[in-house]
């Protein structure tokens, strides 16, 4: 179980302190979560969880999941979780109780099935998303947020800020598109739903985000490099790292998720996106190696070796120099600085390849 993790159990419990949070709203509610148990997904379960039992909220929470077994490793049993299987993809058909809010945090997140899947990656994207939100029209939700990316903006090519108005390159002939493109689709998708059905919606465009929770063997950067400082490897970089974009810790990402889902609705039909990033580690590519490898001791180096790396589904170069003051005027505020969030993504892997 996630929660027994001590790393992960104080994620939690300081996502529990969030003053910014409108507990009070879960009261008797029921909460329907998409890709469960993702590593998002999965954080928000357990914090949903792990709130009900500590402020007496007698909320119901819903885990949508590909896998049934796995959820159930990861969050154990309760009388307030229930699991539902089912594929994203799949309308969805549960009708036990009304479901007051969503959290859609179901989608591909490998690189490498961007371009090896594309058309599969789309329908996870656009069939899940219309699936999610025919489901908030007839529930008549409170409100679903919806997990968005950074990626929407296409590749900037300089520091210019880039607030949720800014425009977007997106190549549409480019295959590796078929991720940010979807993801815009979907915001056009909720937006559409908001103003013809009245559905109160929100999208958060999420950076890269990590933390405890992290699997060992994660295709992402961060994992990567993490992965050479516990295995005492030199950190190899495919690219010269020029790449440039700013990351969240795992805790602060859900209690945004949250902050936004229980904030009061602008009213009937309300729709609104946010970027959602730590502003203060805004770094490139290399200088992140250089953060981990300092973490992992002298005998640990940075090399470049070029190679072409379309095959990993890397984005192009960009400058992702997000703008997150539209958040931070709700009363939201990131609490994880750089070297914290790094500590804790070694120790957590460190501790899970050991078992």
């Amino acid at each position: 179980m996630l929660i027994k993790n001590a790393l992960y159990k104080k994620d939690v419990d300081s996502i529990l302190c969030s003053q910014f949070i409108e507990w009070k709203n879960l009261q008797n509610k029921t909460v329907l979560i998409t890709g469960a148990t993702g590593l998002i997904g999965s954080l928000v379960t357990v914090t949903l969880l792990a709130a009900n039992n500590r402020l007496g909220l007698n909320c119901h929470v819903v885990a949508a999941v590909r896998n049934k077994s796995k959820a159930e490793e990861l969050f154990g049993e309760s009388e307030c979780l229930e699991l539902y299987e089912r594929d994203i993809r799949e309308p969805i058909a549960y009708a036990k109780r009304r479901v007051d809010y969503i959290v859609h945090a179901a989608s591909c997140t490998d690189s490498r099935s961007f371009v090896l899947c594309p058309v599969e990656t789309i329908e996870t994207t656009l069939k899940g998303t219309i699936n999610v939100l025919e489901f908030a029209k007839l529930h008549s939700t409170i409100k679903t947020v919806f997990l968005s990316t950074m990626e929407v903006y296409g590749t900037p090519l300089n520091d210019e800020r880039i607030d949720e108005n800014h425009s977007t390159n997106l190549c549409t002939t480019d295959v590796r598109s078929c991720y940010p493109i979807s993801k815009r689709m979907s915001e056009q998708l909720f937006a559409s739903y908001s103003a013809e059905y009245g559905i109160n919606g929100a999208a958060l465009r999420l950076t890269q985000t990590f933390g405890p929770g992290v699997a060992y063997n994660d295709g992402r950067v961060f994992a990567d490099f993490a992965r050479c400082i516990i295995e005492q490897r030199d950190i190899v970089l495919h690219t010269e790292g020029l790449t440039k974009r700013m990351y969240l810790y795992t805790a602060d990402a859900v209690s945004a998720i949250l902050h936004i889902m229980l904030m009061q609705n602008d009213g009937n039909g309300s729709f609104d996106v946010f970027n959602t990033a730590n502003e203060s580690t805004y770094c490139s590519i290399k200088e992140m190696a250089d953060e981990f490898r300092i973490l992992g001791g002298k005998d640990i180096a940075v090399k470049i070796e070029i190679e072409d790396v379309s095959k990993y589904g890397y984005a192009p170069t960009l400058h992702m120099n997000l703008d997150t003051s539209k958040l931070k005027k709700t009363g939201w505020n990131p609490k994880y600085e750089f070297h914290y969030m790094i500590t804790n993504l070694i120790e957590y892997m460190r501790e899970i390849k050991s078992k």
